[in-house]
């Protein structure tokens, strides 16, 4: 399974990095995202439980957190639940109509034959919904005109 999702915002490349690099900060501009819990925590590395809610469903899982400031990428490895083994990266690119945030999901089920119906249902009903109102949400905080 791969998903993807995009979007253009207005603001500088490096503030719109460090704010999808800033997980202890998602739950007070992502509405959808109940909590972040560090279980380790470094300047490039950290290990969470992050939870959110897709239409009232709550959902958890552990993933590894790796900042890339010289790349400019983050990137996510989940190690616990249904996701475990997906990777997820995220890009920032210059563009002339803003910069273009993209997160790329990629998961190789672990049982092959169920792979179309997990693809339905986690790749497309929770994962890329999901990862679309985080891109929605970060440009709306990014973009507001009197941001803290």
């Amino acid at each position: 399974m791969q998903t993807g999702n995009s979007i253009i915002m207005h603001a500088p490349k490096n503030e719109i990095f460090e704010a999808a690099a800033n997980l202890e900060r998602w739950p007070e501009f992502l509405p959808h995202y109940r909590y972040i819990r560090y279980l380790e925590r470094s300047p490039t590395r950290n290990v969470v439980v992050m939870a959110a809610v897709r239409s009232g469903i709550p959902i958890s899982w552990t993933s590894e957190q790796i900042i890339d400031r010289e790349k400019l990428e983050v990137r996510f490895h989940h190690l616990k639940a249904f996701t475990k083994g997906m990777h997820v990266v995220w890009t920032f690119g210059e563009t002339t109509a803003g910069v273009r945030v993209q997160i790329v999901h990629n998961l190789r089920f672990r049982v092959p034959a169920l792979a179309p119906v997990a693809d339905l249902v986690i790749g497309r009903f929770f994962i890329h919904h999901i990862a679309g109102q985080t891109l929605r949400c970060m440009k709306a905080h990014l973009e507001a005109p009197a941001r803290v």
